[in-house]
């Protein structure tokens, strides 16, 4: 058996909810507790990973109050891993490849986080993970200019990168379709490869998110597999994938998805995640993971982390939820 630590992500109680309506935001307190109180077989959640902005953080919270909910995550028994930096607009950050002002607000946001994970890191409750980031942009608007928006990408990167490394952490980029410069497995190592920073800058690696880069959402040129492809076909595909995005990868979350998208456009479709046990869930989880986890220790991953937004309020609060994620997740790690 591996030795990989368990989290369960916080974010789900945030993505998609809005006060006031019949999904508001799901409290840390209350996202806290479902994740301490799912057992499977005596084995329960190591830790969290954790999205740094409101409600369940202020991103410029005083160091007092950061320790206050370090002690509040540490009196569950759980750890905090990786951290989701506010890059986006509207939270802290800007796109990647904005303007200046855009991109001076992105490494604001990289900063805010480094400062956070400083606070928990010498609190205790901390002891590994990254800081995740993408590019804040979507799609349609990198397509613009492919070039020019990828040197903007890998300068941003570049300088958020070296903040990172000032601080002892690493940043990984979600590779995600709905992220302009990230939006295929292709462009994605592309990106990385611009940005030169390989012992700073990685990829974290979402398996609902990169299924969909096997079939070409955004970027049909880069599809490794046509609709109605054989399971031999799937497994060559996938190799071909995790074999060039592997050495990159230093985080990683669990996922099921169904292979379903929004957006209509030719560069506008996003994916979604599904329940772990959805019958129309595309992927063995165990398997899949096991190809993105091979000689995981020697990229510095110590945990992985569940992933799934956009459930309804009544699924994220009903605690048998977590007890599937979770058993899940042990099989994932036996796997490995």
């Amino acid at each position: 058996m591996s030795s990989l630590k368990l989290h369960n992500a916080m974010w789900p109680g945030l993505v998609g909810k809005e006060p006031g309506t019949d999904h508001p935001p799901i409290s840390l307190e209350h996202m806290l507790e479902l994740t301490a109180a799912a057992e499977v077989d005596g084995r329960k959640y190591d830790g969290i990973d954790y999205f740094l902005f409101h409600p369940h953080t202020d991103p410029d919270a005083s160091d007092t109050e950061l320790r206050k909910i370090a002690d509040q995550i540490a009196a569950k028994n759980l750890k905090v891993g990786s951290l989701v930096a506010p890059i986006w607009p509207g939270t802290v950050g800007g796109c990647a490849f904005g303007t200046d002002e855009d991109r001076k607000k992105f490494i604001l946001a990289v900063e805010k986080a480094c400062r956070i994970a400083k606070i928990f890191n010498e609190h205790g409750v901390r002891e590994y993970g990254v800081i995740r980031i993408d590019t804040a942009g979507g799609v349609e608007e990198w397509s613009k200019d492919p070039v020019g928006n990828t040197k903007k990408i890998a300068e941003t990167f570049r300088e958020a990168g070296k903040i990172a490394a000032d601080s002892n952490e690493r940043l990984a980029a979600e590779g995600e379709i709905c992220w302009g410069g990230m939006h295929s497995w292709e462009i994605m190592i592309q990106t990385l490869e611009a940005v030169g920073m390989p012992e700073t800058v990685g990829f974290q690696a979402d398996l609902a998110h990169t299924y969909l880069y096997l079939l070409g959402y955004n970027a049909p040129e880069s599809a490794l597999l046509k609709p109605g492809y054989s399971d031999a076909e799937f497994w060559a595909a996938y190799g071909k994938m995790t074999d060039a995005l592997r050495p990159w990868t230093i985080d990683f979350h669990v996922a099921q998805n169904d292979g379903s998208v929004h957006g209509t456009g030719s560069h506008d479709k996003t994916g979604r995640h599904c329940q772990a046990d959805d019958p129309n869930g595309k992927l063995d989880i165990a398997k899949c993971a096991g190809y993105w986890l091979k000689d995981y220790e020697a990229r510095g991953i110590r945990h992985i982390c569940w992933d799934g937004c956009m459930f309804p309020n009544d699924v994220l609060e009903t605690p048998k939820t977590w007890e599937t994620i979770l058993k899940t997740m042990i099989e994932v790690e036996k796997a490995v």
